[in-house]
């Protein structure tokens, strides 16, 4: 962690990851939520990769009431330690805890997120305030966040072979919303995760150039 934010939730101090957008013209911030995991290797490296297009990027470690500096690892007792982290976490917090992420940079600002980050980027594109536009990876909670309706533009991006997010699942996200793109990817869940089984480097890439370029479509 390189840095501190102050939730206006309850007042309580979260760290952070943050880098720079790299040397030339600035295109804006970005919010990088992280998955249940923690602000894991995985978010760091995502931070980058946005850091290195022209963004200011910093990912909020929203378990730090759970755990300070909360890390858990990829297998079975990592899953169960982060879905408590979830579980402890109201949507009213987290909401909270990226807005001042949001905050912390200079405008315009958008946000990503991956798995359950991906859920918060939905939640972030309904209830918080000076975003731009939002990309939401693999978020199965999506669905349950369906009556809170994005206010700003948002894509998905779901792995075909995703056990998580069943076809009737992103089917339920369409029906509901047919105006938000959503983009089908010939992989599994995690597929922009480096080390994991469904690590899919081709879908990761076209997925963040799509992120990309909705981004700066949503500035013309």
């Amino acid at each position: 962690m390189n840095g501190e934010l102050r939730s206006a939730y309850d007042g309580t101090s979260i760290g952070t990851y943050r880098a720079a957008a790299a040397a030339g013209e600035r295109r804006g911030g970005v919010v990088v939520v992280q998955e249940i995991f923690g602000v894991s290797a995985h978010v760091r490296e995502r931070c980058d990769t946005y850091a290195a297009a022209g963004y200011d990027a910093i990912a909020p470690s929203i378990f730090d009431r759970v755990e300070r500096g909360f890390q858990a690892p990829l297998d079975a007792a990592g899953l169960q330690k982060g879905r408590a982290a979830v579980e402890a976490s109201p949507w009213e917090q987290v909401a909270a805890d990226i807005q001042a992420a949001i905050d912390a940079l200079a405008p315009p600002v958008f946000v990503t997120g991956f798995c359950y980050g991906g859920a918060v980027t939905w939640l972030a594109a309904a209830r918080c305030r000076g975003v731009t536009a939002a990309s939401a990876f693999y978020g199965r909670l999506i669905n349950n966040l369906l009556d809170d309706a994005p206010r700003v533009p948002i894509i998905l991006h779901y792995g075909e072979r995703d056990p998580s997010i069943p076809p009737t699942a992103v089917t339920q996200v369409r029906e509901r919303y047919p105006d938000v793109p959503v983009h089908l990817y010939p992989a599994g869940h995690g597929f922009c995760r480096q080390g994991s089984s469904d690590h899919d480097p081709g879908s990761c890439t076209l997925a963040t150039e799509r992120t990309l370029a909705f981004f700066a479509s949503a500035l013309a």
